[in-house]
Protein backbone atom coordinates (compact mmCIF):
# COMPACT_ATOMS: atom_id res chain seq x y z
CA UNK A 1 0.00 0.00 0.00
CA UNK A 2 1.43 3.68 -0.67
CA UNK A 3 1.34 6.00 1.75
CA UNK A 4 -1.10 8.33 1.78
CA UNK A 5 0.25 10.84 4.21
CA UNK A 6 3.25 12.94 4.39
CA UNK A 7 4.70 15.86 5.66
CA UNK A 8 6.63 18.70 3.46
CA UNK A 9 8.98 21.35 4.49
CA UNK A 10 5.52 23.33 4.47
CA UNK A 11 3.23 20.92 5.92
CA UNK A 12 1.06 18.02 5.81
CA UNK A 13 -0.47 16.42 3.36
CA UNK A 14 -3.21 13.71 2.39
CA UNK A 15 -3.54 12.19 -1.06
CA UNK A 16 -5.54 9.51 -2.55
CA UNK A 17 -5.21 6.24 -4.11
CA UNK A 18 -4.41 6.49 -7.70
CA UNK A 19 -7.27 3.56 -8.80
CA UNK A 20 -4.49 1.14 -7.85
CA UNK A 21 -3.51 0.39 -4.21
CA UNK A 22 -0.10 0.46 -4.90
CA UNK A 23 -0.10 4.08 -6.25
CA UNK A 24 -1.12 7.32 -4.28
CA UNK A 25 -1.49 10.75 -5.69
CA UNK A 26 -0.90 13.99 -4.45
CA UNK A 27 -2.42 16.70 -5.97
CA UNK A 28 -2.40 20.60 -6.25
CA UNK A 29 0.53 21.21 -3.82
CA UNK A 30 1.42 24.71 -3.97
CA UNK A 31 5.26 25.14 -4.82
CA UNK A 32 5.17 29.05 -4.94
CA UNK A 33 2.80 31.67 -3.81
CA UNK A 34 -0.06 32.71 -5.84
CA UNK A 35 1.73 35.05 -8.56
CA UNK A 36 -1.66 37.37 -8.13
CA UNK A 37 -1.88 41.56 -7.26
CA UNK A 38 1.31 42.47 -6.97
CA UNK A 39 3.20 39.32 -7.78
CA UNK A 40 1.80 39.44 -11.21
CA UNK A 41 5.02 39.22 -13.49
CA UNK A 42 7.49 39.16 -10.64
CA UNK A 43 9.64 36.09 -9.86
CA UNK A 44 8.08 32.79 -8.26
CA UNK A 45 7.85 33.84 -4.33
CA UNK A 46 7.94 30.75 -1.67
CA UNK A 47 4.49 29.57 -1.12
CA UNK A 48 3.04 29.94 2.61
CA UNK A 49 3.50 26.90 4.79
CA UNK A 50 -0.15 25.55 6.64
CA UNK A 51 -0.91 24.11 9.58
CA UNK A 52 -2.80 21.16 9.91
CA UNK A 53 -3.25 18.27 6.95
CA UNK A 54 -4.47 19.74 3.76
CA UNK A 55 -6.62 17.91 1.14
CA UNK A 56 -4.46 16.77 -1.69
CA UNK A 57 -7.36 15.20 -3.67
CA UNK A 58 -7.91 17.40 -6.35
CA UNK A 59 -5.86 18.89 -9.41
CA UNK A 60 -5.69 23.08 -9.29
CA UNK A 61 -7.14 25.40 -11.62
CA UNK A 62 -4.86 25.37 -14.62
CA UNK A 63 -3.26 28.58 -15.41
CA UNK A 64 -5.06 31.49 -17.54
CA UNK A 65 -5.07 30.56 -21.44
CA UNK A 66 -6.93 31.05 -24.39
CA UNK A 67 -7.85 29.95 -28.52
CA UNK A 68 -8.58 26.50 -27.80
CA UNK A 69 -10.25 26.61 -31.55
CA UNK A 70 -12.95 23.85 -30.83
CA UNK A 71 -12.91 21.27 -33.15
CA UNK A 72 -9.63 21.68 -33.89
CA UNK A 73 -7.16 18.47 -34.10
CA UNK A 74 -5.28 19.56 -30.55
CA UNK A 75 -9.05 20.26 -29.22
CA UNK A 76 -9.87 16.85 -30.39
CA UNK A 77 -6.87 14.94 -29.01
CA UNK A 78 -5.76 16.84 -25.61
CA UNK A 79 -7.50 20.21 -24.97
CA UNK A 80 -11.55 19.58 -25.23
CA UNK A 81 -11.21 18.74 -21.24
CA UNK A 82 -8.74 21.20 -20.85
CA UNK A 83 -10.58 24.39 -21.73
CA UNK A 84 -13.74 23.48 -20.00
CA UNK A 85 -11.36 23.04 -17.08
CA UNK A 86 -11.54 26.13 -14.00
CA UNK A 87 -8.55 28.69 -15.01
CA UNK A 88 -6.91 31.14 -12.20
CA UNK A 89 -3.90 33.22 -11.56
CA UNK A 90 -3.48 31.04 -8.67
CA UNK A 91 -2.16 28.01 -10.67
CA UNK A 92 1.50 27.39 -9.05
CA UNK A 93 0.75 23.80 -8.00
CA UNK A 94 2.19 20.33 -8.85
CA UNK A 95 1.19 16.59 -8.40
CA UNK A 96 2.99 14.06 -7.66
CA UNK A 97 2.18 10.06 -8.05
CA UNK A 98 4.30 8.23 -6.04
CA UNK A 99 4.81 4.02 -5.47
CA UNK A 100 6.47 4.38 -2.04
CA UNK A 101 4.96 2.95 0.96
CA UNK A 102 7.26 5.14 2.98
CA UNK A 103 9.60 8.04 3.11
CA UNK A 104 13.15 6.70 2.63
CA UNK A 105 12.95 4.40 0.09
CA UNK A 106 14.30 7.12 -2.69
CA UNK A 107 12.61 5.91 -5.61
CA UNK A 108 13.95 7.97 -9.20
CA UNK A 109 11.62 10.22 -10.55
CA UNK A 110 10.54 11.70 -13.80
CA UNK A 111 9.73 15.36 -13.99
CA UNK A 112 7.68 16.56 -16.47
CA UNK A 113 7.16 20.02 -18.38
CA UNK A 114 4.40 20.04 -20.30
CA UNK A 115 4.12 21.73 -24.08
CA UNK A 116 1.52 23.67 -25.49
CA UNK A 117 3.82 25.96 -27.24
CA UNK A 118 4.10 28.23 -24.01
CA UNK A 119 0.34 29.53 -24.75
CA UNK A 120 -1.19 26.12 -23.68
CA UNK A 121 -1.30 23.04 -21.34
CA UNK A 122 -1.49 22.04 -17.75
CA UNK A 123 -0.16 19.05 -15.58
CA UNK A 124 -3.57 17.73 -15.43
CA UNK A 125 -3.93 17.09 -19.13
CA UNK A 126 -5.61 13.62 -19.99
CA UNK A 127 -2.25 12.01 -20.88
CA UNK A 128 -0.51 12.68 -18.15
CA UNK A 129 -1.19 9.57 -15.54
CA UNK A 130 1.34 8.63 -13.58
CA UNK A 131 0.02 5.31 -12.55
CA UNK A 132 2.01 3.06 -15.16
CA UNK A 133 4.87 5.02 -14.51
CA UNK A 134 5.04 4.25 -10.42
CA UNK A 135 4.25 0.48 -11.27
CA UNK A 136 7.79 0.20 -12.85
CA UNK A 137 9.14 2.03 -9.27
CA UNK A 138 9.18 5.82 -10.43
CA UNK A 139 7.47 8.88 -9.53
CA UNK A 140 5.65 11.24 -11.51
CA UNK A 141 5.60 14.97 -10.75
CA UNK A 142 3.35 17.49 -12.89
CA UNK A 143 2.98 20.84 -13.03
CA UNK A 144 1.84 24.16 -14.25
CA UNK A 145 3.58 27.17 -15.21
CA UNK A 146 2.41 30.85 -16.29
CA UNK A 147 1.45 30.72 -19.66
CA UNK A 148 1.36 32.98 -22.49
CA UNK A 149 1.43 36.98 -21.67
CA UNK A 150 1.61 36.03 -18.02
CA UNK A 151 4.26 34.24 -18.09
CA UNK A 152 6.64 35.90 -20.64
CA UNK A 153 5.60 39.50 -21.19
CA UNK A 154 8.54 41.74 -20.82
CA UNK A 155 8.66 45.65 -20.23
CA UNK A 156 11.31 48.01 -18.98
CA UNK A 157 9.70 48.79 -16.01
CA UNK A 158 9.47 45.08 -15.08
CA UNK A 159 13.49 44.75 -15.53
CA UNK A 160 14.04 47.89 -13.70
CA UNK A 161 12.68 46.15 -10.64
CA UNK A 162 13.51 43.27 -11.01
CA UNK A 163 16.37 42.36 -8.19
CA UNK A 164 17.85 40.57 -11.51
CA UNK A 165 17.61 43.07 -13.80
CA UNK A 166 15.44 40.99 -16.10
CA UNK A 167 11.67 40.16 -17.18
CA UNK A 168 9.72 38.25 -19.68
CA UNK A 169 10.81 34.71 -18.45
CA UNK A 170 8.43 34.12 -15.24
CA UNK A 171 6.58 31.36 -16.47
CA UNK A 172 10.38 29.21 -17.01
CA UNK A 173 11.25 30.80 -13.14
CA UNK A 174 8.30 28.89 -12.27
CA UNK A 175 9.67 25.67 -13.86
CA UNK A 176 12.99 26.28 -11.64
CA UNK A 177 10.95 27.11 -8.80
CA UNK A 178 8.88 23.64 -9.29
CA UNK A 179 12.24 21.73 -9.91
CA UNK A 180 13.84 23.27 -6.70
CA UNK A 181 10.84 22.59 -4.87
CA UNK A 182 10.85 18.85 -5.94
CA UNK A 183 14.22 18.72 -4.75
CA UNK A 184 13.80 19.55 -1.53
CA UNK A 185 10.34 17.74 -0.68
CA UNK A 186 10.48 14.69 -3.05
CA UNK A 187 12.47 12.29 -0.14
CA UNK A 188 8.96 12.83 1.60
CA UNK A 189 7.62 10.81 -1.19
CA UNK A 190 10.36 8.27 -1.56
CA UNK A 191 11.93 10.04 -4.20
CA UNK A 192 15.58 10.20 -4.70
CA UNK A 193 16.36 14.14 -4.80
CA UNK A 194 19.60 12.84 -6.22
CA UNK A 195 17.68 10.99 -9.09
CA UNK A 196 15.58 13.69 -11.01
CA UNK A 197 15.29 13.22 -14.55
CA UNK A 198 13.59 16.08 -16.50
CA UNK A 199 11.91 15.36 -19.12
CA UNK A 200 9.39 17.56 -21.92
CA UNK A 201 7.75 17.86 -25.08
CA UNK A 202 7.88 20.38 -27.73
CA UNK A 203 7.63 23.75 -25.61
CA UNK A 204 8.49 21.07 -22.47
CA UNK A 205 11.54 19.68 -24.49
CA UNK A 206 12.47 23.32 -25.32
CA UNK A 207 12.35 24.15 -21.88
CA UNK A 208 14.25 21.21 -20.80
CA UNK A 209 17.42 22.30 -23.31
CA UNK A 210 16.97 26.14 -21.28
CA UNK A 211 17.54 23.84 -17.92
CA UNK A 212 20.31 22.03 -19.63
CA UNK A 213 22.15 25.20 -20.09
CA UNK A 214 21.54 27.51 -17.86
CA UNK A 215 23.28 28.16 -14.86
CA UNK A 216 20.35 28.10 -12.41
CA UNK A 217 19.91 24.49 -12.44
CA UNK A 218 23.42 22.91 -12.66
CA UNK A 219 23.37 20.46 -10.06
CA UNK A 220 19.34 19.86 -9.56
CA UNK A 221 19.24 16.77 -12.41
CA UNK A 222 20.29 13.67 -12.85
CA UNK A 223 19.20 12.88 -16.52
CA UNK A 224 17.09 14.65 -19.41
CA UNK A 225 14.49 13.14 -21.93
CA UNK A 226 14.05 16.05 -24.83
CA UNK A 227 10.61 15.21 -26.65
CA UNK A 228 10.54 16.73 -30.35
CA UNK A 229 12.11 19.53 -29.24
CA UNK A 230 14.87 21.48 -27.68
CA UNK A 231 17.25 19.99 -30.26
CA UNK A 232 19.71 22.10 -32.77
CA UNK A 233 17.70 24.20 -35.59
CA UNK A 234 18.78 26.12 -38.99
CA UNK A 235 18.19 29.88 -37.97
CA UNK A 236 17.36 29.52 -34.45
CA UNK A 237 17.75 33.33 -33.37
CA UNK A 238 16.54 33.60 -29.72
CA UNK A 239 14.81 36.67 -28.72
CA UNK A 240 16.34 39.47 -26.80
CA UNK A 241 15.54 41.20 -24.04
CA UNK A 242 15.58 44.18 -25.04
CA UNK A 243 13.36 43.26 -27.99
CA UNK A 244 11.04 41.66 -25.90
CA UNK A 245 10.75 44.89 -23.83
CA UNK A 246 9.67 46.93 -27.28
CA UNK A 247 6.97 44.43 -27.90
CA UNK A 248 5.81 45.25 -24.27
CA UNK A 249 5.61 48.67 -24.43
CA UNK A 250 3.63 48.23 -27.73
CA UNK A 251 0.96 45.55 -25.68
CA UNK A 252 0.53 48.19 -23.06
CA UNK A 253 -0.13 51.14 -25.33
CA UNK A 254 -2.36 48.70 -27.40
CA UNK A 255 -3.84 48.24 -23.70
CA UNK A 256 -4.72 51.55 -23.02
CA UNK A 257 -2.73 51.96 -19.98
CA UNK A 258 0.44 53.70 -19.09
CA UNK A 259 1.87 51.93 -15.99
CA UNK A 260 2.94 48.40 -14.94
CA UNK A 261 0.19 48.96 -11.71
CA UNK A 262 -2.43 49.50 -14.37
CA UNK A 263 -1.36 46.47 -16.29
CA UNK A 264 -1.50 44.47 -13.55
CA UNK A 265 -4.95 45.85 -12.12
CA UNK A 266 -6.25 44.57 -15.71
CA UNK A 267 -8.39 41.62 -16.06
CA UNK A 268 -6.53 38.51 -17.61
CA UNK A 269 -9.37 39.08 -20.48
CA UNK A 270 -8.09 42.46 -20.98
CA UNK A 271 -4.50 41.27 -21.80
CA UNK A 272 -5.59 38.58 -23.81
CA UNK A 273 -7.73 40.98 -26.09
CA UNK A 274 -4.31 43.53 -26.43
CA UNK A 275 -2.74 40.09 -27.40
CA UNK A 276 -4.99 39.28 -30.30
CA UNK A 277 -5.40 42.92 -31.42
CA UNK A 278 -1.68 43.32 -31.46
CA UNK A 279 -0.87 40.13 -33.56
CA UNK A 280 -3.77 41.23 -35.86
CA UNK A 281 -1.78 44.35 -36.26
CA UNK A 282 1.45 42.55 -36.93
CA UNK A 283 0.20 39.93 -38.61
CA UNK A 284 0.93 37.58 -36.15
CA UNK A 285 4.15 38.31 -35.27
CA UNK A 286 4.10 40.36 -32.03
CA UNK A 287 4.44 40.05 -29.46
CA UNK A 288 6.26 37.08 -28.67
CA UNK A 289 5.24 34.38 -26.15
CA UNK A 290 8.18 32.48 -24.85
CA UNK A 291 11.33 32.37 -23.73
CA UNK A 292 13.99 35.00 -24.23
CA UNK A 293 17.62 36.38 -23.52
CA UNK A 294 17.28 37.77 -20.46
CA UNK A 295 21.41 37.62 -19.21
CA UNK A 296 19.94 35.40 -15.83
CA UNK A 297 18.64 32.28 -16.87
CA UNK A 298 19.12 32.34 -20.33
CA UNK A 299 22.45 33.94 -20.46
CA UNK A 300 22.87 33.15 -23.97
CA UNK A 301 21.05 31.33 -26.90
CA UNK A 302 21.14 27.29 -25.26
CA UNK A 303 22.00 26.09 -28.06
CA UNK A 304 25.52 27.80 -28.35
CA UNK A 305 25.47 27.43 -24.41
CA UNK A 306 26.12 23.85 -24.78
CA UNK A 307 28.67 24.38 -27.57
CA UNK A 308 30.59 26.11 -25.41
CA UNK A 309 30.22 23.37 -22.45
CA UNK A 310 28.13 25.41 -20.62
CA UNK A 311 25.39 22.65 -19.79
CA UNK A 312 24.97 19.79 -17.49
CA UNK A 313 26.67 16.59 -17.48
CA UNK A 314 24.55 14.60 -17.51
CA UNK A 315 23.06 11.90 -20.02
CA UNK A 316 19.73 12.35 -22.68
CA UNK A 317 18.00 10.94 -24.25
CA UNK A 318 16.59 13.11 -27.30
CA UNK A 319 14.01 11.91 -30.30
CA UNK A 320 11.63 12.89 -32.30
CA UNK A 321 8.49 11.71 -34.84
CA UNK A 322 7.88 10.79 -38.37
CA UNK A 323 5.01 13.06 -39.16
CA UNK A 324 5.34 15.78 -36.81
CA UNK A 325 4.25 18.49 -39.07
CA UNK A 326 1.23 16.90 -40.40
CA UNK A 327 -0.48 18.37 -37.46
CA UNK A 328 0.90 21.56 -37.46
CA UNK A 329 -0.19 22.97 -41.11
CA UNK A 330 1.05 19.67 -43.23
CA UNK A 331 4.86 21.42 -43.11
CA UNK A 332 7.34 18.69 -44.35
CA UNK A 333 10.37 21.51 -43.05
CA UNK A 334 9.39 21.03 -39.41
CA UNK A 335 9.22 17.29 -39.52
CA UNK A 336 13.07 17.66 -40.64
CA UNK A 337 13.84 20.20 -38.66
CA UNK A 338 12.88 18.23 -35.72
CA UNK A 339 14.63 14.81 -36.52
CA UNK A 340 18.04 16.64 -37.77
CA UNK A 341 17.91 18.74 -34.35
CA UNK A 342 17.50 15.91 -32.23
CA UNK A 343 20.21 13.82 -34.47
CA UNK A 344 22.74 16.75 -34.25
CA UNK A 345 22.50 17.67 -30.58
CA UNK A 346 22.96 13.56 -30.11
CA UNK A 347 25.94 13.99 -31.77
CA UNK A 348 27.42 16.51 -30.01
CA UNK A 349 26.31 15.75 -26.52
CA UNK A 350 28.95 13.19 -25.93
CA UNK A 351 32.01 15.51 -27.31
CA UNK A 352 30.64 18.25 -24.78
CA UNK A 353 29.46 16.79 -22.05
CA UNK A 354 31.29 13.18 -21.71
CA UNK A 355 28.01 11.81 -21.20
CA UNK A 356 25.82 9.37 -23.29
CA UNK A 357 22.97 10.41 -25.32
CA UNK A 358 20.37 8.42 -27.04
CA UNK A 359 18.47 9.27 -29.80
CA UNK A 360 14.93 7.84 -31.18
CA UNK A 361 12.61 8.18 -34.47
CA UNK A 362 8.85 7.50 -33.47
CA UNK A 363 7.57 5.83 -36.62
CA UNK A 364 3.83 4.55 -35.54
CA UNK A 365 1.25 6.05 -37.24
CA UNK A 366 -1.42 6.66 -34.82
CA UNK A 367 -4.78 4.80 -35.81
CA UNK A 368 -8.11 6.43 -36.64
CA UNK A 369 -7.21 9.19 -38.82
CA UNK A 370 -4.61 10.43 -41.26
CA UNK A 371 -2.57 12.10 -39.45
CA UNK A 372 0.12 9.84 -38.71
CA UNK A 373 3.17 10.04 -36.14
CA UNK A 374 1.94 13.41 -35.63
CA UNK A 375 3.51 15.57 -33.17
CA UNK A 376 2.12 14.66 -29.34
CA UNK A 377 1.38 11.22 -30.47
CA UNK A 378 3.97 9.54 -28.51
CA UNK A 379 2.41 11.28 -25.56
CA UNK A 380 -0.33 8.42 -25.07
CA UNK A 381 2.51 5.80 -25.28
CA UNK A 382 4.99 7.43 -22.75
CA UNK A 383 2.65 7.67 -20.12
CA UNK A 384 0.54 4.56 -20.84
CA UNK A 385 -2.76 5.93 -20.87
CA UNK A 386 -4.14 5.26 -24.23
CA UNK A 387 -7.34 4.09 -22.62
CA UNK A 388 -7.88 7.70 -22.50
CA UNK A 389 -8.01 8.36 -26.02
CA UNK A 390 -10.83 8.16 -28.10
CA UNK A 391 -8.34 6.14 -30.56
CA UNK A 392 -9.11 2.62 -32.14
CA UNK A 393 -6.17 1.00 -30.31
CA UNK A 394 -4.55 -2.01 -31.98
CA UNK A 395 -2.12 -4.62 -30.13
CA UNK A 396 0.56 -2.88 -31.11
CA UNK A 397 0.23 0.08 -30.32
CA UNK A 398 -0.22 -1.47 -26.31
CA UNK A 399 3.11 -3.01 -27.09
CA UNK A 400 5.08 0.12 -28.19
CA UNK A 401 3.59 1.33 -25.24
CA UNK A 402 4.82 -0.94 -22.39
CA UNK A 403 8.68 -0.95 -24.73
CA UNK A 404 8.97 3.17 -24.31
CA UNK A 405 7.44 2.93 -20.26
CA UNK A 406 10.11 0.76 -19.61
CA UNK A 407 12.90 2.84 -21.82
CA UNK A 408 11.90 5.98 -20.05
CA UNK A 409 11.73 4.27 -16.41
CA UNK A 410 14.94 2.59 -17.24
CA UNK A 411 16.64 5.56 -17.90
CA UNK A 412 15.22 7.54 -15.15
CA UNK A 413 16.27 4.93 -12.74
CA UNK A 414 19.81 4.09 -14.03
CA UNK A 415 20.97 6.81 -16.65
CA UNK A 416 20.65 4.25 -19.36
CA UNK A 417 17.10 3.18 -21.02
CA UNK A 418 18.46 -0.44 -21.52
CA UNK A 419 17.10 -3.33 -19.40
CA UNK A 420 15.57 -6.79 -19.07
CA UNK A 421 12.89 -7.47 -21.53
CA UNK A 422 13.76 -4.52 -23.66
CA UNK A 423 15.16 -4.34 -27.24
CA UNK A 424 18.54 -2.99 -27.47
CA UNK A 425 19.03 0.48 -27.62
CA UNK A 426 22.50 1.75 -28.36
CA UNK A 427 23.86 4.82 -27.52
CA UNK A 428 24.33 7.22 -30.21
CA UNK A 429 28.25 7.65 -31.21
CA UNK A 430 30.91 8.90 -33.56
CA UNK A 431 31.46 5.18 -34.56
CA UNK A 432 27.70 4.27 -34.51
CA UNK A 433 25.16 6.90 -35.01
CA UNK A 434 22.54 4.34 -34.37
CA UNK A 435 18.70 6.00 -33.44
CA UNK A 436 16.61 3.52 -32.11
CA UNK A 437 12.66 3.21 -34.49
CA UNK A 438 10.20 2.97 -32.30
CA UNK A 439 7.27 1.88 -34.48
CA UNK A 440 6.09 -1.70 -36.28
CA UNK A 441 9.51 -2.95 -35.24
CA UNK A 442 11.79 -1.21 -32.69
CA UNK A 443 15.33 -1.35 -33.83
CA UNK A 444 18.35 0.99 -34.36
CA UNK A 445 19.14 1.99 -37.37
CA UNK A 446 21.35 4.70 -39.13
CA UNK A 447 19.77 8.27 -39.37
CA UNK A 448 21.73 8.44 -42.38
CA UNK A 449 19.32 6.16 -44.08
CA UNK A 450 17.06 8.90 -44.62
CA UNK A 451 18.70 11.26 -47.32
CA UNK A 452 16.40 13.96 -46.41
CA UNK A 453 17.15 14.39 -42.57
CA UNK A 454 20.81 13.83 -43.11
CA UNK A 455 20.99 16.64 -44.94
CA UNK A 456 18.95 18.83 -42.78
CA UNK A 457 21.37 17.43 -39.81
CA UNK A 458 24.54 18.15 -41.87
CA UNK A 459 23.48 21.91 -42.57
CA UNK A 460 22.31 22.24 -38.80
CA UNK A 461 25.99 20.99 -37.99
CA UNK A 462 28.05 23.05 -40.57
CA UNK A 463 26.39 26.25 -38.70
CA UNK A 464 27.31 25.27 -35.27
CA UNK A 465 29.85 27.59 -33.45
CA UNK A 466 33.27 26.25 -33.09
Amino acid sequence: MAMLETTTVLGALRGVPSGNPDVSVFKGIPFAAPPTGDLRWREPQPATPWEGVRDASSFAPVCPQTDFEPGSFYDREFYHALAASPMSEDCLYLNIWTPAASKGEKLPVLFWIHGGGFVHGAGSEFPFDGNTMAKRGVLLVTFNYRLGVLGFYAHPALSAASPTHASGNVGLLDQLAALAWVRDNIAAFGGDPDRITVFGQSAGAMSVQVLLASPLARGMMAGAILQSGGGFFLNNRSMTLRKAEQDGKKLMKTCGVDTIEKMRALPVEALFDGVRTLQKESRGRAPAMGPLLDGHLIPQDPSKAICAGEASRIPILAGSLADEGNALGGSRDITLAMAAGSCVLAAVWPHITDKPAWHYHFTRKAPGDEYGAFHSAELWYVFGTQSRAWRPWEPIDAELSERMVGYWTRFAATGDPNGEGLPGWPAFTDDAPLTLEIGETTAPFRIGQNAEIQAVADKVTASLPG
